[in-house]
């Protein structure tokens, strides 16, 4: 009977749900793929002994006895972070193996070294669980969306950062009390950093961009604001508005150039993006012949994503049997026709805008903010102001029209200077409802 034999990096919460995957779903997969998939070979420095259902396949600490295996096909690197994941990649590849990973981070930023490694080996690179979960999001987007251009990409990929919103939307309480919940629930990790502070969407947004326009996107060219600084008045007041935040990643296809951000927005309660929450992601794109595709489902989890990873090694296999290996580009594009992209600076940028000023309520106040947006350009679309007692601080909230995000960085300069203000203005960006 012919076998696929996988070598794994790592038996931690993925690493052992792909291994309780290839498990349970043995006698499906053989008869889906015409071979054994085998767990030959784990490596993992923080463990004695595989489960009992395991006690075929070898385990060991060193890592570098996968590589050297003549028998092993394929090697699953599931240990996260930058080294030695990296070395481990790049040395697998260079004997000659084909690899799956699930690290958004490693590929967001060392992603051109490790594909054009591959290339240069003629192995393939699978990497559906890095973005979404078990959803098949990178599968859809390099194969179903193939005949596309993407004109945008919008999503919510971070579970966390979502559990959170809609825990404090829905029930008024302040973040640092909701991440506390998380924590303890499993959730969040013990430092959330990654996670609300936006950057492992921007890792998976990064490599997104990369596929849907064949430039090599790294982690830097994204523009990254967490969700920290949220607070239920923000929330309250964006329900006023008609709308609940999340936080998107956002990137807009405009040709010669192509916007790369991460941020809190309000979202109109209509759209689809608004209505997804606690710990589920939603990525939705835009493409010229399909128009509005959404993909939905746990981004995140044991199972889910080990049922992507796994998904990787099936596909790795059957091109192996078939003599078919790259029959797919990595990324879609040929690798000879991926290039540089051109990143459309924030200050360029026009959207919408919330603010939250915290100023003194005397007379004249509104008039005097009110003209600083206007000597900007800035339109104001509605105002909200609740006042307090006299001469206390209140809020003066603010909804634009659409402007120019240097203007408003010029404006909210200047009123945070005012010596009526009182606090920074909070400045989160608005959704218009035609996106």
């Amino acid at each position: 009977m012919k076998q696929i034999h996988v070598g794994l990096i790592g038996f931690g919460t993925v690493g052992s749900g792909l291994a309780q995957t290839l498990h349970e779903q043995k006698d499906r997969l053989l008869r889906k793929v015409g071979a054994q998939v085998v767990l030959s070979r784990v490596a993992d420095i923080n463990i004695d002994a595989l489960p009992e259902q395991f006690s075929g396949t070898i385990l060991s600490k060193d890592a570098g006895d996968i590589f050297t295996d003549p028998e092993i096909d394929i090697v699953v690197e599931l240990i996260g972070g930058m080294e030695p994941a990296r070395t481990f990649l790049l040395e697998a590849i260079k004997h000659g193996k084909h690899v799956v990973t699930a690290n958004k981070a490693l590929l967001s930023i060392h992603g051109k070294e490790i594909f054009q490694a591959a290339v240069a080996n003629n192995v393939e690179v699978g990497f559906e669980a890095s973005v979404g979960g078990g959803i098949p999001v990178i599968k859809s987007l390099k194969e179903g969306l193939v005949a596309n251009r993407i004109e945008s990409i919008m999503g919510i990929m971070n579970g966390t950062a979502n559990y959170i919103l809609t825990k404090m939307t829905d029930h008024g309480v302040p973040f640092a009390e909701v991440l506390q919940d998380a924590q303890e629930q499993g959730f969040a990790e013990a430092d959330p950093t990654y996670d609300v502070e936006g950057i492992d969407t921007a890792h998976k947004l990064a490599i997104l961009m990369t596929i849907a326009y064949g430039k090599y996107v790294h982690l830097n060219d994204i523009h990254t604001e967490g969700i920290s600084n949220i607070k239920p008045i923000d929330i309250d007041f964006a329900r006023e508005f008609g709308c609940r935040i999340k936080l998107l990643a956002i990137s807009r296809n405009h040709g010669s150039h192509v916007e790369a951000r991460v941020h809190p927005t309000m979202v109109p309660e209509s759209h689809m993006l608004a209505n997804i929450n606690g710990a589920y992601n939603a990525i939705h794109f835009t493409g010229d012949t399909v128009g509005n595709v959404l993909l939905y489902g746990l981004g995140a989890g044991m199972m889910p994503t080990g049922s992507a990873v796994a998904a990787d090694v099936v596909d790795i296999g059957r091109n192996i049997l078939c003599g078919s290996v790259n029959r797919v580009p990595a990324l879609s594009y040929l690798p000879e026709n991926i290039g540089i992209p051109k990143i459309t600076p924030m200050k360029e940028l026009s959207c919408a805008y919330y603010f939250r000023i915290t100023a003194l309520d005397k007379p004249g106040v509104l008039s005097t903010i009110s003209g600083i947006f206007g000597t900007h350009n800035i339109s104001i679309k509605s105002v909200i102001q609740k006042s307090r007692h006299e001469y206390e601080p209140v809020y003066i909230v603010i909804h634009t029209h659409v402007a120019n995000e240097e203007a408003v960085q010029q404006a909210i300069a200047e009123i945070d200077a005012l010596d009526v203000c009182t606090e920074a203005t909070v400045k989160i960006r608005i959704l218009t409802t035609d996106e």
